[in-house]
């Protein structure tokens, strides 16, 4: 089973560094990063508004918890933001990029 992981970080410099670590390591065949979100959201009792970076990770369900690990130990947030969901259907040349990528 494939997955897109959902992860928002401060800025493009942690979204690089991220980033190119799940891909070299091959927990992920691609990240995409999409600047100029913003996010509104509740931490700690205040309403925050936030510039963030998206993080489109994909990789496939057996990589999840040590790509969800790494993540975490590289990521600058508390509690990050890392949402896996399942690719139901896709390009089978483009899926099997990622098995050999990952």
């Amino acid at each position: 089973m494939y997955l897109t992981v959902f992860c928002t970080v401060p800025d493009l410099k942690s979204g690089r560094r991220i980033a190119q670590a799940v891909v070299h390591e091959g927990l992920a065949a691609c990240v995409n990063l999409l600047p100029g979100l913003t996010s509104i959201y509740r931490w700690q009792g205040q309403m925050e508004e936030t510039s963030e970076v998206l993080l489109l990770i994909k990789t496939r369900q057996e990589h999840y918890g040590a790509l969800e690990a790494r993540i975490k130990e590289l990521h600058p947030y508390q509690v990050p933001e890392i949402i896996a969901l399942k690719i139901e259907t896709g390009l089978k040349s483009y899926l099997d990029w990622i098995t050999q990528s990952t």
